[in-house]
């Protein structure tokens, strides 16, 4: 059973990751450039986000990017909950309807409207941490398969919802609250990457100046744009050369480097090892 470890270093990644986790009151907030999705079996999570508390149901799957620094302040009749983990850029290749990754990138959390879905989920929740902890390729690329089309239900669900009058004390996307202008340079990233970026720009959609922004960047998430923006477009291309047959030049270009050499250095530098060679790794047997 995982639990929050205060010492781990802000925006380290989980990965792609499905555990039960034992709520505790964290100490800290929490950030990581993954989309989180939590599902509880009974009582209640509640999350401080951005200096507001949001309350995360029972039997009801909720989804919000975890970018966005998150802190359990307080639980009540829950001793254990689900907790899947998908890397950002993994989720924004799927291109879900716009409602949902607006509403996931604008600091929402996104509830599942349909209150009768908790079996369903628990089980499939289940094998997806049976799938991840075998952790063969083919185990994850049907898990990553099963989630994308969980979570096009969710949007289908949201946007049917919103088409509803709201039920009173149910909604499916919590109220997004304002960003800081930090987590608008992150989300603008998010939506950008894979096009040609650079300070200027970035700072341009936060109203600040390319020296402040990335000044203020650094000291917010402790990595410099650069590196953040180099991180995304890897972890863009790490899927596209596992789960395609695409060239490697191809993929590098298609995930925002401008060059060959620096996509193969940059990947050689993060993974020991260059993009043909984990691409040969990870084909299934």
């Amino acid at each position: 059973m995982a639990r929050f470890d205060p010492a781990r270093p802000d925006f380290s990644p989980y990965g792609f990751s499905c555990v039960r986790w034992t709520p505790t009151a964290m100490p800290r907030g929490d950030r990581h450039n993954e989309v989180e999705l939590n599902l509880l079996e009974e009582g209640r999570l509640v999350y401080l986000m951005g200096g507001r508390k949001v309350a995360i149901p029972a039997g009801r799957l909720a989804a919000f990017w975890a970018g966005i620094s998150h802190q359990v302040v307080d639980f009540d009749l829950v001793s254990e909950y689900f907790v899947m983990t998908i890397p950002l850029a993994w989720l924004l290749q799927w291109r879900l309807p716009d409602r949902f990754t607006n509403a996931v990138l604008q600091g929402g959390t996104v509830v599942e409207p349909d209150e009768g879905r908790l079996a369903t989920d628990r089980a499939s929740f289940e094998r997806w941490g049976e799938d991840l902890r075998i952790g063969t390729e083919e185990r994850r690329r049907v898990c990553l398969l099963e989630v994308e089309a969980r979570l096009r239900r969710l949007a289908m669900s949201v946007a049917a919802d919103g088409t509803r009058r709201p039920r009173r004390g149910s909604p499916a996307v919590l109220e997004a609250r304002h960003l800081s202008r930090a987590e608008r340079m992150a989300a603008f990233i998010a939506q950008n990457y894979t096009e040609p970026l650079d300070a200027e720009a970035i700072g341009e959609h936060a109203g600040l100046h390319p020296n402040y922004a990335m000044a203020l960047f650094q000291r917010t998430f402790g990595t410099t744009l650069t590196a953040h923006i180099t991180q995304q477009r890897l972890s863009h291309a790490q899927r596209l050369l596992v789960t395609t047959k695409d060239s490697i030049a191809s993929i590098a270009f298609g995930s925002g480097f401008g060059s060959l050499s620096r996509f193969n250095e940059a990947f050689r530098r993060s993974f020991g090892c260059t993009p043909r060679e984990y691409r040969k790794f990870h084909q299934p047997i």
